[in-house]
């Protein structure tokens, strides 16, 4: 089964920081097939840290955006269009908790968003948590790409830094097969190298999503490589 892990920087690291970040993470990962490593860095690092993996020939490396707009290109001042991303990410972040929370995002947003990404040929990496879960993975229904992840992250393990137990995690994972049994499940919240192994072992999981120990090449290749010895 393949697996992946996803980082999202989240609003951290300028230009310099970011290709500082990968020129370390390229001395420490271990590269393993059937592993997918995905990180998302700030929209204004996206197109030079494209060119810049490139140029490191990281294998199994693809980066996403940390959202899209629920709209086409045109008049919506601000915002950036699925199709803008194509040819400089492989996935996008939709859904993510903190969008609900701070930017007061809508589960039809969330929806337009998937369908935008999926129409520009983006990989969605859709963020379910709870109480919102059934809705969520609804909307998951008319959505047509084999290639979308689901992302649960409960909103404590995120705000509060307090890891959910794993055996709650594999019950919220086999609700969501339950609903899409074929779609790849990682989970994300509160993630570190100490705590990563654990979360590995459950055979219901396709990988992690994590934040905080992104930002640091060393913790984040350390978490890649925990999850790569597992395949």
């Amino acid at each position: 089964m393949k697996k992946y892990v996803v980082g999202n920087w989240k609003c951290n690291k300028g230009q310099k920081e970011a290709q500082r970040w990968f020129s370390e993470f390229a001395e420490l990962y271990s590269p393993v097939e059937g592993l997918e490593v995905i990180i998302a860095p700030s929209f204004i690092c996206l197109l030079s840290l494209s060119e810049y993996v490139q140029a490191l020939q990281l294998k199994n490396v693809s980066l996403a955006a940390q959202d899209v707009s629920p709209f086409p290109k045109g008049s919506y001042t601000g915002a950036v269009a699925a199709d803008m991303l194509k040819g400089i990410v492989d996935y996008v972040i939709i859904g993510h908790s903190e969008r609900r929370r701070y930017f007061h995002e809508t589960s039809m947003e969330t929806a337009n968003k998937m369908t935008e990404a999926v129409d520009a040929g983006l990989r969605p990496v859709v963020c379910i948590d709870q109480p919102y879960a059934m809705s969520q993975l609804t909307a998951l229904n008319d959505i047509d790409c084999e290639e979308m992840i689901i992302a649960y992250g409960p909103v404590d393990a995120v705000t509060a830094r307090v890891p959910e137990r794993s055996g709650r995690v594999a019950e919220a994972v086999d609700f969501i097969k339950q609903i899409h049994p074929k779609r790849p499940v990682v989970y994300g919240g509160s993630l570190m190298p100490d705590n990563a192994e654990e979360y590995v072992a459950l055979s219901q999981l396709s990988g992690l999503f994590v934040g905080e120990s992104s930002l640091e090449a060393a913790s984040f290749a350390a978490i890649c490589n925990i999850v790569g010895q597992s395949l």
